[in-house]
């Protein structure tokens, strides 16, 4: 599969010739959607399925943040508003058996939405432990400050969605929590080290099956002292893929993000040079998109199997 590895975002309601043109010479992996591109379930349904027809793929990637609470981006369609995943942590806390059939017959139920958008990947669940001090940007999108109940309902996220032929993307890998600052904005840097680290925020991350993880554009100083962990060799192979165990798809968070100091094509290099399998872009600017599909490589031997590994789900 002759795929280049980058997800790419578009900037509007519909395709334009000049991103149906791009797509077809130059077949990024998957199309990412913000509330830019929807404005209604006719409108939506019509969008996608230009995509999957533009790229002649009935199953192409087509992801999605919908986290509910804060981050929910068919806001135009739903009130999803609510159900944030602190909202199932702090039910979880309170009747563990009672949220679990909740959250069962609430994410069936998204999952029903997505398949009928044609919509294959939600970006979800945040599996980012909280703190006293943790930056507003996470605030209620993560479950709980508590481990127990970030690993139990993020495990059952990826299931019950799975079950419905929605794949998740665990974020953000191997943990955002502790950062007091917005990685959209600035370079988060955190002192802790190894050893504390992997018995709190990473702990959430370790052995997931999830079939895709979102990175951290976050500074480990203790592990890693020159890079944030999407440009990160060392937090890739040592502690995603050794210690925590991921074995999956690594997309790199928006590489459009202040937490990342150079210019998009090499940021988004320096990421796939890092080890990430894909490289995000999420603006949505066709000049920009253009500029990073003509310099980014095609995927690789791993990231191709493990596509075919999805097509076969989704089959």
């Amino acid at each position: 599969m002759r795929r280049k590895a980058i997800i790419i975002s578009l900037s509007g309601y519909y395709l334009s010739q000049k991103e149906k043109n791009l797509m077809k010479e130059e077949k990024p992996w998957g199309i990412i959607l913000f509330k830019r591109n929807i404005k209604s379930f006719t409108q939506l349904k019509n969008l996608t399925k230009s995509i999957k027809k533009t790229i002649k793929d009935k199953n192409y990637p087509i992801l999605i943040d919908e986290e509910g609470g804060n981050v929910s981006r068919l806001s135009n369609l739903i009130d999803n508003k609510l159900f944030s995943q602190n909202f199932f942590g702090n039910l979880y806390y309170q009747n563990p058996n009672f949220t679990k059939r909740i959250y069962k017959k609430y994410i069936f139920s998204l999952s029903k939405i997505l398949n009928d958008l044609s919509i294959t990947i939600n970006t979800v669940p945040v599996l980012d432990l909280t703190y006293k001090k943790t930056n507003k940007i996470i605030g209620s999108r993560s479950y709980s400050q508590k481990i127990k109940i970030v690993k139990n309902l993020g495990k059952l996220c990826i299931q019950y969605f799975r079950e419905n032929k929605i794949f998740s993307v665990i974020k953000h890998i191997p943990g955002h929590g502790r950062a007091t600052q917005d990685s959209h904005k600035y370079m988060p840097v955190i002192n802790n080290n190894l050893k504390e680290l992997l018995k709190s925020d990473f702990n959430c991350f370790i052995n997931s099956k999830s079939f895709f993880a979102m990175t951290a554009h976050i500074l480990y100083k203790k592990i890693d002292p020159q890079n944030v962990v999407t440009f990160s060799k060392i937090m890739i192979k040592n502690i995603i893929r050794k210690k925590l165990k991921f074995n999956g798809i690594l997309i790199s968070d928006d590489i459009s993000m202040k937490a990342l100091k150079y210019d998009l094509v090499t940021n988004a290099k320096k990421s796939l040079l890092a080890g990430c399998n894909l490289t995000l872009y999420c603006s949505g600017k066709y000049s920009e998109s253009r500029k990073l599909l003509k310099e980014i490589s095609y995927i690789d031997d791993f990231t191709n199997k493990k596509t075919s590994e999805f097509y076969k789900y989704l089959s």
